[in-house]
């Protein structure tokens, strides 16, 4: 009951957060050193393999983690805030792990706090992937607008 009651408050909490404290630019959401962009994930943990297999949660309008439906700047920067949300769920799920050892007997304490974790770390390590992916899109993507703009700006001071 506590794990299910924790996960479904974290959940409301979680569709409730204002974009500022999903902003993907705070300390808690970028790239450590060890993680190498998301290389780590994908060297290590074989990410790519499994990622798509794992099952998600897409509220209306959401994203999929399977495949983009756009290129614009505006649904990368969400498609990013939204990786950021993911995280900040799973991670606070994650806290559960604290409440289950003390109100639990030593055996089953370990055993549903591995579940807990079990059951949120690898989707923090998903969003956390995906992130660092969608960040390397989104600059390529601005890099091609204001390359594009440089061009249709000279075309038009040349006509």
């Amino acid at each position: 009951m506590i794990i299910t009651l924790w996960h479904c408050v974290v959940f409301i909490i979680c569709t409730r957060l204002p974009n500022s404290v999903l902003d993907a630019s705070k300390p808690r959401y970028l790239a450590f050193r060890w993680e190498r962009n998301g290389n780590w994930y994908r060297d290590k943990l074989h990410i790519q393999n499994w990622k798509d297999n794992v099952p998600q949660h897409i509220k209306k309008g959401g994203f999929s983690k399977k495949h983009l439906t756009q290129r614009s700047l505006d649904y990368l920067d969400q498609f990013i805030l939204e990786t950021c949300r993911g995280e900040w769920m799973h991670l606070s799920n994650c806290g559960c792990v604290v409440v289950v050892m003390f109100a639990n007997p030593l055996a089953p304490g370990l055993i549903f706090s591995f579940l807990v974790l079990l059951g949120n770390l690898p989707f923090v390590c998903i969003q956390r992937y995906n992130r660092f992916r969608l960040q390397v899109l989104r600059k390529a993507v601005a890099r091609e607008l204001r390359l594009a703009q440089v061009k249709k700006d000279t075309v038009s001071v040349s006509s």
